[in-house]
């Protein structure tokens, strides 16, 4: 076990190291590390000015924001798909992100809470929002996984649809345009601030799920198998349901609408180190921090010149994941 942790932190150091180098100043593996090590005291090696300026200020902020939140989408994949015994389960899928895209936009446009309110409170409200919705949609665990996804579906066009009729009805151009691309995902505007909050959001929800760990294992063979365990099945869920739900609504209140990481991710953790929680989840975690960080650096790489939504490139990973995951799931029911 010990083995596997140092192998995921060194491959997120990688991938965090060659997201740093790469812009329109192309900065050294090598240059970076130092500059990480000289900034904790450990070495004094003389490097550029404008590299370390550009490492600290813009680029190393980004890269572990993007780090943390591909952990936390992971993670709530996993419970969501726990908790409701369905592999197309993960925020995006069952509308929890649109509702706090909705919940965000509604805070920054409208001027919800008239400045009392934070952009991660509203992101959560809507969140949660949307969650009940998709609840009484699908009429609880009678509704079985199919309506689940159906009303997942339902909430993610009406909440998009609010989204839209805010943008277009109370803001200008200049925030419609940044509000559309925004949606789309997009770690441009993070620094330092962002990362403190979803590290410690995330932090948080990754022992908390751990704790929670035999619970899920659990709730993967029901509600029944799980209340003749001693388990509060109500409460269960419902601190469950709002970890995610927080999770979620502070991803997206920082970096926009991210679909697909948890529905990709968990999957392939599972694959790696089998299905039991205490193991799933530290994996998911892991594999979302690196899956994130090379989604941002292919957004970069792509096309010359041009950053690409983020959004984007998880979307063309995940659908046809999505679709894998759908035509297996058909031919086993």
């Amino acid at each position: 076990m010990g083995g596997l942790l140092l192998v995921a932190i060194t491959g997120i150091a990688l991938v965090v190291g060659i997201s740093v180098g790469i812009g329109d100043l192309p900065i050294p593996l090598a240059t970076t590390f130092s500059a990480v090590t000289n900034r904790m005291g450990w070495t004094a090696i003389e490097l550029n000015r404008i590299h370390e300026t550009v490492i600290w200020d813009y680029r190393l902020s980004r890269a572990l924001v993007a780090v943390f939140c591909g952990a936390g989408l992971a993670l709530s994949g996993a419970i969501l798909q726990s908790l409701l015994r369905n592999p197309l389960a993960e925020p995006y899928v069952l509308g929890i992100s649109a509702g706090a895209s909705t919940g965000t936009v509604a805070v920054v446009i409208l001027g919800l809470g008239a400045g009392t309110i934070s952009l991660s409170a509203g992101a959560f409200a809507g969140a949660f929002a949307a969650f009940c919705f998709v609840a009484l949609l699908s009429n609880g665990a009678r509704g079985g996984p199919d309506r689940t996804i159906l009303a997942g579906v339902a909430a993610s066009q009406l909440f998009n649809a609010a989204t839209s009729y805010i943008v277009t009805t109370a803001g200008n151009a200049q925030q419609a345009r940044d509000v559309m691309f925004w949606l789309l995902g997009s770690f441009g505007g993070v620094r330092w601030p962002e990362f403190a909050l979803v590290s410690v959001v995330v932090g948080f929800g990754l022992i908390a799920c751990l704790l929670h760990a035999r619970m899920l294992d659990a709730f993967a063979f029901g509600d029944e198998t799980a209340a003749s365990l001693g388990i509060n099945v109500g409460r269960a869920k419902l601190a469950l349901f709002a970890l995610t739900a927080m999770m979620t609504a502070t991803i997206v209140s920082m970096v926009g609408t991210i679909g697909f990481v948890g529905l990709v991710v968990p999957h392939a953790a599972r694959f790696l180190v089998g299905p039991l929680h205490v193991r799933l989840l530290p994996a998911c975690a892991f594999t979302g921090a690196i899956f994130m960080v090379l989604a941002d650096i292919a957004s970069r790489a792509l096309i010359p010149q041009q950053v690409l939504p983020i959004g984007v490139v998880t979307a063309l990973v995940g659908v046809p994941f999505f679709c894998l995951i759908l035509y297996r799931y058909q031919r086993v029911s």
